[in-house]
C-alpha cells in the first residue's frame, strides 16, 4: 500500500505538468517551438477533454494562425444544419469548419485577430486582415464582432457582416426577410445578405448562372466568381 501511495505521488507532478501544457490554439505550439511547420495539430480550446485537429498556419503574415474554415478543392459539403456548425465538421487536412463553440471559446479571453487568405484560378492570391475579432456566446446567436480592417488587395467585405449573429439553412437570424442561408446556399454572419460567401457551394471561377451562390469576395472577384480557395484563421494579439 505505501509503494502505490509514492507510485501516485511522484506521478501526480507528471501529470499536472502534462494538463498544463495542453496547447489551446496554434499560438501555443508556436511559442512552444517556433520552429513547428504548417500542418495538422490538436489543439484544446475548451479544456483537456475537447481535443481538435486543426491546421496551424505557422508562415502567413507571421505564422501562429489558427484556421477555423477552409475552402480548397469542394470535397466538402458546406451546406450544413445549425448543430453541423456549431460542433464542426471536414477534416483539417483538408475542407473543414472548426465549430461555432470552439471559436467562441477561442476569442472569448484574449484578444484576437483574423486574416483571411483567398486564391483565384488563375493563382492570383489576396487578403485581408482585422485587428479584433470574436464571437459571442450560442445564446446571444453567436454574434460577430470584426473591426480594424487591413488590406492585403481583397478589399473589405466583413463589414457588413461586423455586428451580425449567425445563420444556416435551418436557423434564421439575419437582417433579411428571407432566409440568406438558403436563398445562396451557404451559412455565415449574413446580414441582407453577404459582401462575402465562403461557406457557399465550390464552384469553379467565373459563373453567372446562379447569381452570389459560390464562394465569394464580393470586393475582389465580384458576386459572379467562386474562388478556388479561401482560409479564414485567427490568432492572440501580442
Amino acid at each position: 500500500m505505501k509503494l502505490v501511495l509514492v507510485v501516485v505521488v511522484l506521478l501526480a507532478p507528471q501529470l499536472i505538468s502534462a494538463q498544463l501544457v495542453l496547447p489551446v490554439d496554434c499560438s501555443d505550439i508556436y511559442n512552444h517551438d517556433n520552429s513547428q511547420l504548417s500542418g495538422v495539430y490538436t489543439i484544446y480550446p475548451i479544456g483537456s477533454t475537447s481535443a481538435v485537429q486543426v491546421y496551424c498556419d505557422m508562415d502567413s503574415e507571421g505564422g501562429r494562425w489558427t484556421v477555423f474554415q477552409r475552402r480548397m478543392d469542394g470535397s466538402v459539403n458546406f451546406y450544413r444544419p445549425w448543430d453541423q456548425y456549431k460542433t464542426g465538421f471536414g477534416t483539417a487536412a483538408g475542407e473543414y469548419w472548426l465549430g461555432l463553440e470552439n471559436i467562441y471559446h477561442l476569442t472569448l479571453r484574449t484578444k484576437h485577430e483574423l486574416l483571411v487568405d483567398m486564391e483565384d484560378f488563375s493563382g492570383n492570391k489576396a487578403f485581408a486582415r482585422y485587428t479584433e475579432f470574436s464571437i459571442e456566446a450560442e445564446s446571444l446567436g453567436y454574434r460577430l464582432n470584426v473591426s480594424g480592417f487591413i488590406d492585403g488587395g481583397a478589399g473589405d467585405a466583413m463589414n457588413v457582416h461586423n455586428g451580425q449573429k449567425f445563420s444556416t439553412l435551418d436557423k434564421d437570424q439575419d437582417s433579411s426577410p428571407s432566409n440568406c442561408a438558403r436563398a445562396y446556399l451557404g451559412a455565415f454572419w449574413y446580414s441582407a445578405c453577404h459582401y462575402t460567401n465562403p461557406n457557399g457551394v465550390y464552384r469553379w471561377g467565373a459563373d453567372g448562372t446562379l447569381y452570389a451562390v459560390g464562394v465569394e469576395w464580393q470586393q475582389w472577384k465580384g458576386y459572379d466568381y467562386s474562388l478556388k480557395s479561401i482560409s479564414m484563421k485567427i490568432r492572440p494579439v501580442q
